[in-house]
C-alpha cells in the first residue's frame, strides 16, 4: 500500500448522479490492490470523511463508492492508520 500526499488545502468539486456539486478537501490518496482510494472531507462537515475509489471510464477518472464491505473495511483501516500517524501529539 502506498500513500500520495496532497496539500492540506487542496479542494476538489465532485458532481453526483443527480448533478449536485459538492466540494471536498483531499486528506490523502492510498493505493490498495492496484486501485487508488481517496479520503475526502466534505467542505461542510468536520466530523468524518468519505472514501471513494478511482476508476477509469472512457478515458476519464471517476470516483465511485466502495460497495464491498471487506474492501471498505481494509481501506478504511489503512487510511485511519495513515491519518493518525500524521497527527503530532507534541504540538501545542
Amino acid at each position: 500500500m502506498s500513500e500520495e500526499l496532497f496539500d492540506q488545502d487542496e479542494v476538489i468539486t465532485l458532481t453526483d448522479e443527480d448533478g449536485k456539486e459538492e466540494k471536498f478537501t483531499i486528506l490523502c490518496v492510498i493505493e490498495y490492490n492496484g486501485a487508488q482510494y481517496y479520503a475526502l472531507l466534505p467542505e461542510d462537515e468536520d466530523d468524518g470523511y468519505v472514501i471513494l475509489r478511482a476508476e477509469e471510464e472512457e478515458g476519464e477518472t471517476m470516483l465511485v463508492t466502495v460497495d464491498d464491505d471487506e474492501e471498505f473495511d481494509v481501506v478504511s483501516a489503512e487510511i485511519d492508520d495513515y491519518l493518525n500517524s500524521e497527527i503530532d501529539y507534541d504540538e501545542e
